[in-house]
Parts: structure tokens; sequence; C-alpha cells
């Protein structure tokens, strides 16, 4: 049988080698800790907690501001030092609490359920919405609100994304090699809320040890299979790794639960296991370093609310001046001009390189080579409608379905131009769907 996959998508120069081999390693934040109201899709948290309070790790900071919304917990013990505005990855100023770390790690009690086969639904789904789980391969939509569908009976498949097809990011491949048993316990846990769904560990034959590793480990558990997907970026996207594993094809108006599917990534079914079996709130989770300037690229378990600097800090800083540093993978990821920001839910990866291969080449007009269509995994035209975006047509934009964009980059990436076609149709996409806000008001 060959290799599951889907159409379009590019080959990227990996860059995992830097970082793949080198176990997780536990990182404590020396300074203060700032926690951000706005780590997930959906309404910011709120606070609950004054400043002066002192706090516990693993103690509730904020709670959820609405259906579609997530908690914030503290990862270290201390003294809210303030709440005020701070800055996120993406440049935006937004609510925070910043806490001064006593460094005594002092936890409140969680209350441990070692069998989850003794929870019921309704509990199982409680105990994952009140530990503020969301997804954290970047989306951060609350997952508690993605395990509660209208038709739960008509969900029958479970995929872990087991992917990561972003270059240089290997924090879930560390995961997956270092605790396969919280992978495994965690996607059944998902399936007990689910009685027709099959579970599947999708992951790219990149990770062959860990194909061999998860056949083994559920081999006699009738309701997981692992399934094993060609080395593709972007092979986990949600639409992409849908398709690739059960050939349903969604677009934008859907949910992947209209196609009878629930994706999850590794590091949020690993919470998941945390928050049932183990009663913890979301509050750490692992993170890569790299890139060419990087000292010693490798891979740290952080608390949320840890500054990037701290982290680059230790893992031995910058061999060489960087000229671009993203925050995330460098297909999707956000360019950043500042490492003062918070660890978040969502936050995978700090990557950083030497040059700046975005920018270090002449952008010349379109030759009409076609390339741009054979690399899209959503079959659009991305010449064409970068060319909408750049005259302001919203209407032919629509029409020519540039809402469907997934904003993966690949049409960038192998522009002979070097047009930056994902940029423009990104602005175009935010555009329009503002536009689509203000209407509903």
């Amino acid at each position: 049988m060959g290799l599951h996959t889907f159409q379009g998508g590019v080959h990227p120069f990996e860059g995992k080698d830097l970082s793949k081999d080198k176990p997780i390693k536990e990182l404590l934040p020396k300074g203060d800790l700032t926690f951000l109201m706005s780590q997930h899709i959906g309404a910011p948290a709120k606070p609950v907690v004054a400043k002066g309070d002192h706090i516990l790790r693993g103690q509730l900071l904020a709670e959820a501001g609405g259906f579609v919304s997530a908690p914030v917990y503290s990862s270290v013990s201390g003294t809210v030092k303030s709440i005020e505005k701070h800055r996120n990855a993406t440049g935006d100023m937004v609510d925070a609490i910043i806490v001064e770390n006593d460094g005594q790690y002092e936890e409140v009690p969680f209350t441990e359920t070692p069998d989850f086969h003794k929870l019921s639904k309704e509990e199982i789904l409680s105990k994952i919405k009140d530990a503020g789980i969301v997804g954290m391969g970047g989306a951060g939509f609350p997952t508690h609100v993605k395990l509660a569908p209208k038709n739960p009976d008509q969900i029958d498949y479970i995929i872990a994304n087991c992917a990561e097809c972003e270059p240089y990011l290997t924090c879930d491949y560390r995961m997956m090699v270092e605790h396969p048993e919280k992978l495994v316990r965690g996607l059944q846990i998902i399936l007990s809320l689910f009685d027709n769904a099959k579970g599947v560990l999708a992951i790219e034959n990149n990770k062959p040890d860990c194909i061999k590793e998860f056949s083994e480990l559920v081999k006699d558990d009738p309701r997981i299979s692992v399934v094993e997907l060609q080395t593709k970026y972007p092979q986990g996207g949600e639409r992409q790794i849908i398709h690739a594993v059960t050939g349903r094809d969604i677009y934008s108006k859907m949910l992947p639960a209209d196609a009878g599917c629930i994706v999850d990534n590794v590091e949020t079914i690993c919470a998941i296991d945390d928050a049932v079996t183990e009663g913890k709130p979301l509050m750490e989770r692992i993170f890569t370093v790299s890139g060419d300037a990087v000292t010693d690229p490798r891979n740290f378990k952080v608390l949320t609310g840890t500054s990037i600097q701290e982290i680059l800090d230790a893992a031995d800083g910058l061999k060489a001046p960087a000229a671009k540093m993203i925050s995330g993978g460098p297909m999707m990821g956000f360019a950043m001009f500042d490492l003062d920001v918070p660890v978040t839910k969502t936050t995978s990866a700090l990557l950083c390189f030497t040059e700046d291969e975005a920018s270090k080449y002449e952008t010349t007009p379109c030759i009409n080579c076609g390339r741009c269509v054979d690399a899209c995994p959503e079959r659009l035209i991305p010449a064409h409608l970068s060319k909408l975006s750049e005259h302001g047509d919203k209407a032919s934009f629509e029409k020519q379905y540039g809402l469907e964009c997934i904003e993966c980059g690949s049409c960038s990436y192998v522009c002979p131009a070097r047009r930056p076609l994902a940029q423009e149709i990104r602005t175009m996409k935010k555009q329009i769907l503002a536009d689509k806000r203000k209407q509903k008001k």
C-alpha cells in the first residue's frame, strides 16, 4: 500500500537534524513570568487575581471569557506583580498578568485519576475544559469545544497529528520518542468520548522509529492504528491530514467534525492525558530552539509565561548574529523583532538564522510558470489571487475561492519570481473577513 498523502505541497529543507536527537531538557525560569490573557482563539481570559496576591503553581489566574475561550493557570508560585498590557509574538499589545517567581514551585493539590475508565464522558470533558487545554500546534482552538460536536455519534475518526511537517521543529518528535505512552493514553481518552470512532496515529515516514514504536504499542488495541504519511509540507495541515488519512475533503465553511473527523496534535493529546489522569492544568510545553545561528539547538520543557529570551540563553545564545528570528516554523511562523515575549500554550519554537533568505532576492514579474498552482494543496491559482489582492478586487477574490487558502506559504516557496504570494493573499483574506464581521454587527 502506498503512502498516504494529498495533492500539491512542497519539500523544503527539513533542518531537523540540528535538534531531533537532543533529549528534552527541563528549564525552570529565573525571572518574572508573563501570562497573556489571549493564548487561544476566542474571547480573552478574565483575571481572577489582583496585584499583591500570593499564588501557587497550578492556581487559576484567569477564567474563560466566554464559551469559546480557555482559563489560564500559573506555572510557578510567587506574587502577582501587576496586570498590564504586554507584547505578544506577533507584536500586538494584549492584557497580561505578571508574576514574580519565588523559585519555590509550591503547587495546589491535583486530583489524580489513573484509571480514566472510571470517569463519565461529562467528567472527562469537564477536566479538559477546566485545565485550559487548547490546540497547541498553533491554532489555539479550545479543545473542550472541539471535543463536543453537535453529533458525536457521527464522528468516526480521531486523528493524532504526528506529522510535524514544519522544517526545524522537533518538539512533537521528542514527545513521541520520550513519552509514547502519554500520546497513546491521551488518544484512548479522546476515543472514550466517541463510541463509533477509530483512532489514527498519522506519522510522516521521516520518523521510522516512531512508526515502529507506535505500531508495537497499539497492536492489541482494535480501535487504534498507525497510518504512514508521505513526508511533505503541509502534510500536518488539518485539511491535508484528513484527506491523506480518510480521502475526505473539507473547505473553509466546514469543520472537521462535518467530515466525521477530529484532529489534535501530539502536545494537545498529551496535555489531555495530564489533565484527565493527573489532574494538572496546562502550564508547560515542549519548545524547540534551532537554526544555524543558535549555539546549541535543542528541545526544552518550558513553563508558560517564560521569556523567550531566557530560553535562547539556555541554549547558550547565538554563535553568530541572527538576521532573522521566527516564532514557530519557517513556513507559517512569525518574524520577531523582540524576544521579550512570553511562551504561550501555542508557542512551539524559536528559530534563529544567519541569513534572511526571503529578503535577499529581488521580486520580479510573474512569468506564468504555474509552479504555484502545482504546489497549492487547495488547488487554487495563487498568482491570480495575488494580483486580485494587489488591485483590491475583493469580489473577484472571493469568486475565485481565495478564502479557501490555508496560508501555508507553499506558493511563495516555489515561486521563481520570489513574489510574496501567500502574504498578499493573506492580506486580502483578512480584509474580507473583517468586512464580514462588521456586517454581522
